[in-house]
């Protein structure tokens, strides 16, 4: 894709979005501090309104952290696969008139609208989307309209809750230079600290130190926020497609009908692929299921679940399809895995479902296989040597 100077880059960002789901049918929390996550004292914060957040509540906090901070607060157990569904309802509003789009996780897109200026004024068009996008899903949103892509999330930010701001690129530097580095994307906690203890405090004391500085103290990282601090970012919008995917398959060197074995194998491949999405930071919403007979007839089935990265969910529902699929007990020559719908976030969203204890967990082990190797610790039924 090429990259203009002159772009006009959308961002779209579901404000708070499952408290704003949940709200859309329980009407009574509006207006009230609303925390979604684990209900028992061991579970962990996945979201909060912004009620919530003004008394210090913030996502991944431990529950019984933010209950005592927010003692009124009404505490929700959510549901991702209703927050799936509105996420793909407001994809499919934003793919059915967008040109050229990206989701970028569950409640964010980004989408490209150069050119669109000579048919249309291109906040006129974001505007409107971003009207049909609430009275059709009836959540609220919050749009930013710039250059590029890191100024129209920044711009989102600051257009929030529910808002909408255009920062045009002669502007660019006037609306950057005033706000906290802890307003650009990739600083993160650790970041913003280190930057801090240098005094700096502002996007524009950042613009203004040398990028060689940057670059000792951050490495290459530290050239690309120092870019992001000047207003320059030539990443390109990503088409979006449900068919951008993760996959894996073993061929046996025997056919096989030994079902204990090939539903051990999928639970090792899942394990894989899983650890494969937390890695890059992604979520899946559709796994496929493929086996091939000994006569090479090949056949597939596939289901939508709720966004995840976890692979104890993954398994259970591989495990589910590989039973619907195979019922001509032929041998088989093959089986394999596919996770489709990828968008990036992290196992957070999960948080409402599993206890801190197991989120601690997966931390544990993928810390192991990323340093001694994506085998280094592994469910003990995934571990039967198969033939390949």
């Amino acid at each position: 894709m090429l990259i203009t100077a002159n772009r006009n880059i959308i961002h779209l960002d579901l404000d708070t979005f499952f408290v704003s789901v949940e709200r859309l049918f329980n009407p009574k929390l509006i207006g009230k501090p609303v925390i979604i996550g684990g209900t028992s004292d061991r579970g962990v914060v996945a979201s909060c309104s912004y009620e919530a957040r003004r008394y210090g509540v913030h996502s991944a906090m431990p529950m019984k952290l933010a209950r005592n901070l927010c003692r009124d607060a009404v505490i929700v157990r959510g549901d991702m696969e209703l927050y799936t569904k509105h996420s793909r309802l407001v994809t499919d509003i934003i793919a059915d008139k967008a040109p050229v789009y990206e989701k970028a996780s569950v409640d964010e897109h980004y989408i490209d609208v150069t050119g669109m200026d000579k048919f249309i004024g291109t906040l006129t068009w974001s505007q409107e989307l971003r009207n049909t996008i609430i009275r059709h899903s009836g959540l609220p949103i919050s749009m930013g309209l710039s250059v590029n892509k890191t100024v129209s999330k920044i711009a989102t930010g600051e257009a929030k809750p529910n808002g909408e701001l255009y920062v045009p690129g002669e502007r660019t530097m006037q609306f950057l230079s005033p706000l906290s580095i802890s307003k650009i994307p990739m600083i993160g906690d650790k970041t913003y600290r280190l930057l801090r203890s240098m005094g700096i405090v502002t996007i524009e004391t950042l613009s203004h130190i040398p990028v060689e500085m940057m670059e000792r103290v951050l490495g290459k990282n530290g050239i690309i926020i120092w870019k992001k601090a000047n207003g320059i970012d030539s990443t390109p919008v990503e088409p979006y497609t449900e068919r951008q995917s993760i996959s894996t398959e073993t061929t046996f060197e025997t056919d096989s009908i030994d079902i204990v074995m090939i539903r051990n194998l999928l639970t090792s491949m899942a394990e894989d692929l899983s650890f494969q999405l937390r890695k890059k930071e992604k979520l899946t919403a559709c796994i496929t299921i493929k086996i091939r007979y000994s006569n090479f007839d090949t056949h597939t089935i596939q289901k939508r679940i709720p966004y995840t990265s976890f692979d104890h969910k993954l398994i259970k529902t591989a495990h589910e399809l590989f039973d619907k699929l195979y019922q001509r007990r032929m041998l088989i020559r093959l089986v394999g895995i596919r996770l489709s719908e990828l968008v990036h976030g992290t196992q957070q969203l999960d948080l409402f479902e599993d206890t801190g204890e197991m989120v601690n967990l997966y931390n544990a082990m993928d810390r192991i296989r990323k340093r001694f190797g994506n085998h280094a610790v592994r469910r003990a039924v995934g571990m039967k040597k198969v033939t390949k």
